[in-house]
C-alpha cells in the first residue's frame, strides 16, 4: 500500500510541471487575444493591458484550480512533453508578433507573410464588413460591383476596391453570419478597430475549441492533445487565417464546441452553436446528419429551434430580401461561378477543393470542364461525405472517447466540398486531425518525426503572388490535399477496428 501511495504522489509530482506550464500557456494566449479585443473597443493601451492581465490571470488560475482538461503527464513520452512545450512558446511568440499587426496595420513587418503583398493585403473581413454596413440599403449583399473597383474586367483576374491598405473581398455567406460583424461593430467603431476585435474574438474561438477537444477525450489522450494544440496554433496557415479575418477555422472550432457541449449533455447550449455555424456556413449541418444517424433527437430538435431562432433575428434585422438574393446566388456559389478567384490562374492551383480538380486539369490543358461539371462533381462528392458521416455515428461506441477525431473528420470532409476552397485555412481541419490522431494512442518515440513533417507539410502557406508557375504550385498542393484525404481514410480504420473491439468483448 504505501508503494502505492508513493508512486501515486511521484505521478503527481511529475505532472505539476506540466499543468504549471500549460495553466501558464492558456493564460498567455487569453492575454495576447483579449488586448486585441480591447484594443477594438478603446484607444487606451492602459485598459488593454490592464484587461489583458486580468484576464490572462484568470484564465491561468482557473486551469491550474479547476483544470478545463485535467492534466496527466504519465501518459506522455518527454519527447512529446518537450515538443509541445517548445511548439507553445512559439506559437505564443508568433500570435504575439501578429497582434502588432492587427492592432496598427500600418507595421506591415509583423504579418505573417511580410515577404508576400498580397497576403498582406487580402483581408476576408473586408466583406464581412462591408456586407454588414450595406445590407439594409442594399439586400442584395452578393453584388459584384459592391466590393469590385470600376473596370473590372470579368475576364481577367478580380480588380478590388481597396479599403486603406486592404483590398476588399467579395460576400458569399448566408445572410444569417452579418449578425455577427453587425453586432460586434455596435461596440466597435470603424473597420481598423473591427479588425484587431475579431482577431482576437476568433483566437478566443479557438483556443476553446481546442480545449473542448481536448476535454473530450480521455485524460491522458486529452492531455496529450492539450500539448500538440499549440502546434495548430502556432501553424503559419491559421496564423495567416486569423490575420486576414477569415472565419473558417472559427466555424471549425465553434462548431467541435458545440458537439462536445452536446455530448457532456448540454444540448441547449450546443444546439445554439451548432445552429448559427449551420446557418451561417451550411457544411456545419453535416454534423446534423450525425446526430440524426445516432439518434440524438434533443441536440437535433434544440439545433433546429436556434436555427429558426436566428434565421427570424436576421430577418426582423435586415428584412427578407438578403434570403431572396442568397436564393438567387446558391447555385453559382455551388458550381464556383459565383468566385471571382476562378479567374485566376494563381488562385485556381492553390485551391484545395474536391471540385477545384476540374480547373486543376484545365490548367494543364487535359480537360475544360465547366461550373456545371464542377457542381455535378460537388455532389457526387457530397453524397459520398453523407455515406460516411452516417456510418462514422452509427459504428463508434458511445463510450469510446474519440469523439473529436470523429467530428474534426466530418467537417474536414465538409470543407472539401467548397468550389473554392484556399490553401490558406484548408489544411486547418486536417492539421488538428493529425493533432488529434497523435493524441489518441500512446505516442511511440519513432512516431515523433513522422508526425512533425506531416504537421510542418499541413502548417505552410503558398501565398497567390509567389512567382512560381501555376502548373508547379498545382504539383505543390497534391502533398497537402493527399494528406487531407489520407487522415480521414485512417480515422475510418480506426473506427472500424475500435467496433470490432466492441464487438468481441460483448
Amino acid at each position: 500500500m504505501p508503494q502505492v501511495v508513493l508512486a501515486a504522489n511521484a505521478s503527481v509530482a511529475e505532472s505539476n510541471p506540466v499543468r504549471r506550464s500549460v495553466a501558464l500557456v492558456i493564460g498567455g494566449f487569453t492575454g495576447i487575444f483579449v488586448f486585441a479585443i480591447a484594443a477594438g473597443l478603446t484607444e487606451s493601451r492602459v485598459l488593454c493591458a490592464l484587461s489583458a492581465t486580468v484576464a490572462a490571470a484568470i484564465a491561468g488560475r482557473r486551469q491550474w484550480r479547476r483544470p478545463t482538461v485535467a492534466v496527466d503527464a504519465t501518459g506522455c513520452s518527454r519527447a512529446w512533453i518537450l515538443t509541445g512545450l517548445a511548439a507553445s512558446i512559439l506559437a505564443l511568440a508568433l500570435i504575439f508578433r501578429l497582434s502588432v499587426f492587427m492592432i496598427d496595420s500600418e507595421r506591415t513587418g509583423y504579418s505573417a507573410v511580410p515577404w508576400s503583398d498580397w497576403e498582406i493585403r487580402h483581408s476576408c473581413l473586408t466583406a464581412y464588413f462591408v456586407a454588414a454596413g450595406v445590407v439594409r440599403r442594399t439586400p442584395n449583399v452578393y453584388d459584384p460591383s459592391l466590393y469590385a473597383a470600376p473596370g473590372d474586367d470579368p475576364r481577367k483576374p478580380r480588380m478590388p476596391q481597396t479599403m486603406g491598405l486592404f483590398r476588399v473581398d467579395q460576400y458569399e455567406y448566408p445572410p444569417p453570419f452579418l449578425l455577427a460583424p453587425r453586432l460586434i461593430s455596435l461596440a466597435v467603431p470603424g473597420f481598423l478597430r473591427l479588425r484587431s476585435a475579431w482577431f482576437g474574438l476568433s483566437g478566443l474561438a479557438l483556443l476553446a475549441g481546442l480545449l473542448a477537444a481536448a476535454r473530450a477525450m480521455a485524460p491522458r489522450a486529452g492531455t496529450r492533445a492539450l500539448l500538440l494544440a499549440p502546434i495548430v496554433l502556432g501553424s503559419l496557415s491559421v496564423i495567416n487565417t486569423l490575420q486576414k479575418g477569415n472565419v473558417q477555422i472559427v466555424v471549425i472550432a465553434l462548431s467541435v464546441l458545440a458537439m462536445a457541449e452536446i455530448e457532456r449533455k448540454r444540448r441547449p447550449l450546443g444546439g445554439a452553436v451548432l445552429a448559427f455555424v449551420t446557418v451561417s456556413k451550411l457544411y456545419p449541418g453535416l454534423l446534423v446528419v450525425y446526430l440524426l444517424a445516432r439518434r440524438d433527437w434533443r441536440a437535433v430538435a434544440w439545433t433546429a429551434v436556434f436555427s429558426v431562432i436566428f434565421v427570424a433575428l436576421t430577418i426582423a434585422d435586415v428584412g427578407w430580401q438578403p434570403f431572396a438574393a442568397f436564393r438567387q446566388h446558391l447555385p453559382g456559389l455551388m458550381s464556383g461561378e459565383a468566385f471571382p478567384a476562378f479567374r485566376n490562374p494563381a488562385a485556381v492551383a492553390i485551391n484545395l477543393s474536391i471540385p477545384g480538380l476540374l480547373f486543376k486539369l484545365k490548367l494543364f490543358g487535359l480537360a475544360d470542364f465547366g461550373f456545371d461539371a464542377a457542381g455535378r462533381l460537388g455532389t457526387l462528392y457530397m453524397v459520398g461525405a453523407l455515406v460516411i458521416t452516417v456510418a462514422l455515428a452509427r459504428r463508434v461506441p458511445a463510450e469510446d472517447r474519440t469523439g473529436p477525431l470523429i467530428w474534426v473528420t466530418v467537417l474536414l470532409l465538409a470543407t472539401l466540398r467548397s468550389p473554392f476552397l484556399p490553401w490558406s485555412y484548408a489544411t486547418f481541419p486536417a492539421l488538428w486531425l493529425l493533432t488529434l490522431l497523435a493524441a489518441a494512442d500512446v505516442p511511440r518515440p519513432w512516431a515523433l518525426a513522422p508526425f512533425l513533417g506531416a504537421a510542418a507539410l499541413l502548417s505552410i502557406v503558398l501565398a497567390v503572388d509567389s512567382p512560381l508557375d501555376p502548373r508547379v504550385k498545382v504539383l505543390a498542393s497534391a502533398v497537402p490535399m493527399v494528406l487531407m484525404l489520407v487522415l480521414p481514410a485512417v480515422v475510418i480504420l480506426r473506427t472500424d477496428a475500435a467496433t470490432r473491439r466492441s464487438h468481441a468483448l460483448t
